[in-house]
């Protein structure tokens, strides 16, 4: 396999980490000042990710560098292109850890509910605009015969790429709520599951009316055998598969469900780019591709080296930090005062 093929998979699944981690504690956020009733709900609501939200963060990190290493006129073109939107997601980022940070620092009301509403847009944001970005993605922008974008910010607040920002935010917090009824317990566990139950049919009607509209909207549907039947039905069945399991109070299966339609959403997106990485609306031969968009092939072949040695170390790591983190967060274990 070539190593142009071999680093575009990586990076899809890097980035299919990142949203499936990401994803849950961005949705607990969301949920944090709906399902809390005190200040001790929502201690036990950040708990439920305390360790876990930073680590996740990391493979947005290792996915835009292995992305500016391997392929520099994806990650040029990219990130000139969708400047303000990634730059309000970084702020959004910050913002969201300086709400986690710093929240028990101080011990007054204004204090905390400060910190709060910084987490709650801190973690709103991201997966609304990461939706729109990678919406306008599939559905071609307008990059020039120099690889640059051409294109201006209102450009790419298209009615179908807002869609795409929705269908994102709600999943994610869909998947937030499933997270919080397999680390929270009694009343707090409770309620994330009502939350699921009633979030699940709006959800997915916004998933559905957006796989549909992409029919036209995007280029994923040209030519490509993959995308329109396998991917795209095992995406379905999972959504569905979820919404039987948490009938079923199979929290664990519903949850697993919902981080499997991430995973497979984001890799209908990559599949149907192969082998374009950046398609053009302007004329399709200056779409960025993996060829044309690459690195040489010792960067690539020295990279592949250090990732062999690497990527498993994190893998082990953050597998361990579940693991250590495993339990329930209960009301009990936070100290009232």
């Amino acid at each position: 396999m070539e190593l142009q093929v071999i680093w575009f998979v990586l990076i899809a699944v890097l980035f299919i980490a990142y949203f499936f981690l990401e994803g849950f504690d961005f949705g607990v956020g969301i949920l944090m000042p709906f399902i809390s009733r005190d200040n001790v709900d929502r201690r036990v609501t950040l708990n439920t990710i305390g360790p876990f939200w930073d680590a996740n963060e990391v493979w947005l990190i290792t996915a835009g560098g292995a992305m500016f290493a391997a392929f520099p006129h994806w990650y040029a073109t990219l990130f000139s292109g969708f400047y303000l939107p990634l730059f309000l997601i970084l702020l959004a980022l910050i913002v969201r850890a300086v709400g986690f940070e710093f929240r028990g620092k101080h011990n007054t009301d204004w204090w905390r509910r400060t910190a709060d509403q910084f987490i709650f847009w801190g973690s709103l944001l991201p997966p609304f605009l990461w939706g729109v970005a990678l919406t306008n993605i599939v559905m071609g922008l307008p990059i020039g015969a120099d690889m640059n974008f051409r294109g201006g910010l209102l450009g790419l607040l298209k009615p179908y790429a807002l869609l795409g920002g929705l269908a994102a935010t709600c999943l994610f917090t869909l998947h937030g709520a499933l997270f919080l009824t397999l680390r929270t317990t009694d009343d707090m566990k409770a309620r994330a599951e009502t939350i699921a139950r009633r979030m699940w049919l709006p959800t997915g009607a916004v998933l559905l009316l957006f796989a549909v509209l992409g029919y036209w909207q995007t280029v994923l549907f040209e030519g490509l055998g993959l995308v329109p039947g396998t991917l795209p039905m095992l995406t379905i069945l999972s959504f569905v598969a979820g919404y039987f399991a948490l009938g079923l109070k199979r929290n664990t299966v519903a949850f697993a469900a919902t981080g499997l339609t991430i995973a497979l959403g984001t890799a209908v997106v990559f599949a149907g780019l192969f082998p374009q990485v950046m398609p053009s609306s302007l004329d399709p031969d200056y779409s960025l591709t993996i060829y044309n968009a690459s690195s040489s092939q010792l960067t690539l072949k020295v990279m592949t080296f250090v990732a062999i040695i690497f990527v498993p170390v994190v893998l082990a790591y953050q597998a361990w930090s579940y693991y250590v983190f495993r339990q329930r967060v209960t009301r009990d274990a936070i100290p009232r005062h």
